[in-house]
């Protein structure tokens, strides 16, 4: 089992938990089912997102569909939530204590993150959306 460390923890693995410190913005989303059909992406065509991570192991996040105008009676997607955050390398745990969900509040978010390009990729846990039971990646752009 791996060991959870703060965002100011200063040992080698603290070096790998300072790489998520920052702002970042939301460039890209994608999900598909369980049998890996590709499935709309999540917050639409137009995603938009931020989230930081302060190294005092505080974050925020903030997404929804940046579209200018939906489509029909289409339900514009928004979430926002915020809390204390441990990052061990892989892992990103946040103790929610606000969101636009209550039902989030006094809950965990838990997403696997891994770095390439100079992006994070972060991918929450399998959950029924729309009815549908989906894996979602999040791609995110640092912005500072």
């Amino acid at each position: 089992m791996s060991e959870t460390h703060s965002p100011t923890d200063t040992s080698s693995v603290g070096s790998i938990v300072g790489s998520i410190v920052g702002t970042w913005r939301l460039v890209a989303t994608r999900a598909h089912d369980d049998a890996g059909k590709d499935l709309p992406a999540p917050y639409g065509p137009k995603a938009m997102g931020l989230v930081v991570f302060q190294g005092d192991g505080r974050m925020m996040a903030v997404l929804c569909d940046g579209r200018a105008s939906l489509p029909g009676d289409e339900p514009r997607q928004f979430v926002s939530y915020a809390g204390n955050y441990t990052f061990d390398g892989r892992t990103l745990v946040t103790k929610v204590d606000a969101s636009s969900e209550p039902s989030r509040i006094g809950g965990e978010q838990v997403r696997q993150v891994r770095f390439e390009d100079g992006r994070m990729a972060l991918n929450p846990p399998r959950r029924l959306f729309a009815g549908i039971m989906q894996h979602q990646e999040l791609t995110w752009e640092r912005v500072t």
